[in-house]
């Protein structure tokens, strides 16, 4: 199995920011307000979590080949 990797970089859908962030591990990260516009970002429909859909990197389940688990 490969390594997971624990960072990855949330791009804003509404101001193009982009911040580089470390992904919990032991639960999903539904919510992220973007540091620039204060923007609220959630998953998009069939996405577990903000990183699967904004994320330069999907979230360490979703590397391992499983879903998130809340």
């Amino acid at each position: 199995m490969r390594d997971l990797v624990l960072e990855s970089v949330l791009t804003c859908p509404h101001c193009g920011s982009a911040q580089r962030e470390t992904m919990p591990t032991d639960a999903c990260q539904f919510f992220y307000e973007c540091p620039n516009c204060k923007a609220l970002l959630k998953p998009k429909p069939g996405d577990c979590c903000v990183f699967c859909s904004f994320g330069s990197v999907k979230c360490p389940p979703m590397q391992q080949g499983r879903r998130c688990e809340g």
